[in-house]
């Protein structure tokens, strides 16, 4: 229930009503001010200040100023006079209660306006950020497109200018080695001279093909050379592969068929009754009831080894060590034979409510206690009926909410 201020002071003129509020030690940004035209509300917890105002007032120029201890309020009349009170003098509840209402939905109306135009005004922003990043970018391009075009144009004309001197001195070579030649007798022709020519590249050609002979050495003789290559089990070639990768890989391959065909020594003895799953199992079975858990985990430990697939072995297996108080082993196998009775149906339904019983007791015995209360409720899902599993988890929900010391979980048989 909030405390109403009653110690606010008041002023007025015929256009302007002036209102102050003690803050009474509350700081600004914890001060919630809610005004429209006929109600005004300031909020600093535990304290409330609420007026219903006599008149309306323009809540588009009402100003609030908050700071030294004070909310100050000004609130200009829609109708210039004097009033005789600050607030109405009525005291009906409904009347009231319509005029916060209405003030309340003025107000998220007029939050929700500002936060709409805050986020149109955002995204002009945004928007001719934009427009103004793409323009300049564009100018850039055009920019440099420009000197592209003025660099390639001088190049071009550069290029120009050096073939055509290179022409011009061409020109002007051939023209003096022209001027150079004189005639050698009236006795030449033209076709004397190039008898001559001809007659120069015949001596040459033939001088260079005896040189080019007596340079060149006998042929070898002809033989055969073997070829071999070293064998791979990987089709790939051996400078594409990663050689310690393959090795690896074949460091595995090799230890995992010497595991398949080799035979442990103590499951060389055994005779063909012992190396049966489910006798292994019924026998693990009798040491438990007699009280010999550790030989039950030798037996169903054996049992696993021959045949890792039965859920049961892992599951009776979690009891003993139960029993044991190997815990965190009754968790692991557990775990396990949940995951191998799936999928989840109505044949083995019984065996998932035994494995989730007992890695719920284990956990809980560990002081893991919402872990354990998970493995109860789904066995609970499983055996809705069960008083006894209903009662086990009521416990382990009291030892959580600390309304009780110690639990103790029913039975564990196999």
């Amino acid at each position: 229930m909030p405390l109403h201020v009653t110690d606010f002071t008041w002023t007025q003129t015929e256009s302007t009503v002036h209102i102050k509020v003690p803050l009474k030690g509350a700081k600004a940004g914890s001060v919630d001010i809610v005004s429209t035209e006929e109600y005004l509300k300031v909020h600093f917890p535990p304290f409330l200040f609420e007026a219903f105002l006599l008149e309306p007032v323009d809540d588009d120029r009402s100003t609030a100023k908050v700071g030294n201890g004070v909310a100050v309020f000004t609130l200009p009349k829609k109708t210039p006079k004097m009033w005789e009170h600050l607030m109405m003098t009525t005291d009906d509840k409904e009347t009231k209660r319509g005029i916060r209402e209405r003030a309340l939905l003025k107000q998220q109306e007029k939050l929700s306006a500002e936060s709409k135009q805050k986020a149109e005004k955002q995204q002009a922003e945004r928007k001719y950020a934009l427009e103004t990043m793409m323009k300049l970018e564009t100018e850039e391009k055009e920019r440099i497109q420009k000197m592209k075009d003025a660099e390639r144009e001088q190049m071009t004309a550069e290029l120009a200018a050096w073939q055509m001197k290179r022409k011009q001195e061409a020109e002007k070579a051939q023209k003096n080695q022209n001027n150079q030649i004189q005639p050698r007798g009236s006795t030449d022709t033209a076709e004397h001279r190039l008898m001559e020519v001809q007659k120069n590249k015949d001596v040459h050609s033939t001088t260079k093909n005896q040189k080019i002979q007596t340079r060149l050495p006998p042929p070898r003789p002809r033989g055969n050379i073997p070829v071999t290559f070293t064998p791979r089990v990987f089709p790939t070639a051996l400078r594409e592969s990663l050689v310690s990768e393959e090795e690896e890989w074949l460091k595995k391959q090799a230890e995992v068929r010497r595991a398949v065909n080799a035979e442990p020594e103590e499951l060389q003895d055994l005779t063909e009754e012992e190396r049966n799953p489910d006798w292994l199992k019924q026998k693990g079975d009798k040491c438990f009831k007699n009280g010999d858990y550790v030989g039950a985990v030798k037996a169903y430990s054996l049992g696993i080894r021959l045949n890792g697939s039965i859920p049961a072995l892992y599951s009776n297996r979690a009891a003993c060590h139960l029993k044991l108080r190997n815990l965190h082993k009754a968790i692991e196998d557990s775990s396990k034979a949940l995951d191998l009775l799936t999928p989840a149906v109505p044949a083995n339904a019984a065996a998932r409510v035994r494995a989730s019983i007992r890695r719920g007791t284990a956990f809980c015995q560990l002081e893991l206690y919402a872990e354990g209360l998970q493995d109860y409720e789904a066995a609970l899902k499983i055996d809705p009926h069960n008083t006894g599993l209903k009662e086990d988890a009521q416990m382990i929900r009291s030892i959580i909410q600390g309304s009780a010391g110690q639990v103790k979980l029913w039975s564990n048989e196999t």
